[in-house]
């Protein structure tokens, strides 16, 4: 199934509660984006809280598009995505081993601050 970035901008900041009345509004969300085989995956929240990129599986940009305007959320744009890894090209034939052997490796993630 295809993926996507959904860029959304809020104006007036967005609002989530961490509490149950969240959790509430996020499965609605899941539920609404279920009826058109959409699964949101994750987001990222900038830091001013007016802009979010969020991860989706779905069929169709459109299938994304109605799940949106059921769920009243905005979207700025919508862009299909493929995963690159810079790992992937550390086992690649070809790769010099004497680089390979200079390079310094770190986890390859960094702590993320979670929207709370």
């Amino acid at each position: 199934m295809p993926r996507y970035i959904v860029e959304r901008s809020f104006p007036d900041g967005l609002s989530l509660p961490t509490n149950a009345s969240g959790a509430a509004k996020c499965v609605e969300i899941v539920n609404t984006n279920a009826e058109e085989g959409v699964t949101w995956l994750h987001s990222y929240v900038s830091e001013d809280k007016t802009r979010t990129f969020c991860v989706y599986d779905a069929p169709t940009p459109e299938a994304i598009r109605q799940v949106a305007r059921r769920n009243e959320l905005p979207v700025n744009q919508i862009t299909e995505i493929s995963v690159l890894n810079p790992y992937f090209y550390l086992s690649m034939a070809g790769a010099s081993r004497a680089s390979a052997n200079r390079t310094v490796y770190r986890a390859p993630w960094r702590p993320f601050r979670y929207f709370l």
